[in-house]
């Protein structure tokens, strides 16, 4: 009887992380007149006050002792590698490509797939090429449509997939290492703000005590979807946490075209349905896969 509350409250945070982070577009373009690179500093910042408050609270500082030199320089590159993944973001959610930043997230599942057969020398199932060659498909017809390569959608995808990989080479738990990774930036960002003030363009005190306000608030809505994913993590499958990441591209998607309005071409509808189509091809292979392994573990148990 405890295990499905519990499993329930995963799935809640889960999707509470997933729809915080889906409603971003809506918080970005608040912080304006400030630019891509002022909030990214901020975003640091506070987010390292956040962080260092949870740990006070839980009094958990014995992590520190424990961590390694290796585990550090992972969560300084991983904190480089987040840092152009936000930067990005933000840039492009207040230029107004919503739509574009959205499909870098639909398309990141298959990066990871695509870096499992690079960096771990995976073995793809056939429905799984199926799904990342629809996803090349994809960026193919979505480039013509642009006119370009869809760069944002891009850098986003990959510069995730490659965080995810270091923090999962790091092995260090959520608050830990966000704590690592916004104290490595927290010199370059916080000099970038006062150098920002010095010559009066900054606009942390010189656009009244609301946008100050949300200014600090950057760090709250950094650091609290993160540790609700974590706490996610730890009580529900990782195919629960599959299905609940297209929660975040979805709402991203739909306030990029009911909300601020973008423009959405019969070509670039088409581009997406290819993505949408892939990841549903790649969902539904996961979800196979993973019911013939519990399976395959029950008959064994049962031959025991």
């Amino acid at each position: 009887m405890g295990v499905m509350p519990d499993t329930r409250r995963g799935v809640l945070y889960g999707v509470t992380a997933y729809t915080m982070w889906g409603l971003f577009p809506l918080y970005w373009p608040l912080l304006k007149p400030s630019g891509a690179v002022e909030i990214l500093a901020h975003r640091m910042v506070w987010s390292l006050v956040v962080v260092v408050a949870v740990l006070a609270v839980r009094r958990h500082w014995s992590w520190i002792h424990t961590m390694t030199r290796r585990q550090f320089l992972l969560l300084a590159l991983a904190a480089l590698t987040v840092s152009v993944n936000w930067g990005v973001y933000i840039y492009a959610v207040n230029a107004g490509h919503v739509v574009e930043s959205a499909l870098g997230y639909f398309i990141n599942p298959l990066v990871s797939v695509l870096f499992g057969v690079l960096v771990f020398r995976e073995r793809l199932r056939r429905w799984q090429w199926i799904a990342v060659g629809l996803g090349a498909l994809a960026v193919l017809i979505l480039t013509l449509d642009y006119g370009r390569l869809p760069w944002i959608a891009l850098v986003l995808a990959f510069s995730f997939g490659t965080y995810g990989l270091i923090k999962k080479a790091a092995g260090v738990g959520s608050a830990e290492s966000l704590t690592i990774e916004t104290l490595v930036l927290l010199v370059p960002a916080l000099g970038y703000l006062l150098v920002l003030q010095a010559d009066g363009t900054g606009t942390f005190a010189n656009h009244g005590v609301g946008h100050a306000l949300l200014l600090v608030t950057a760090g709250l809505i950094t650091a609290v979807p993160l540790m609700l994913f974590t706490a996610a993590a730890l009580r529900v499958p990782l195919t629960v946490i599959g299905l609940l990441q297209y929660i975040a591209p979805v709402l991203q998607f739909l306030c990029g075209v009911l909300i601020a309005h973008e423009t959405m071409p019969a070509s670039r509808w088409a581009g997406f349905v290819v993505v949408w189509l892939a990841l549903s091809v790649f969902t539904w292979d996961s979800i196979r896969a993973a019911r013939t392994s519990r399976q395959e573990r029950t008959a064994a148990l049962e031959t025991v």
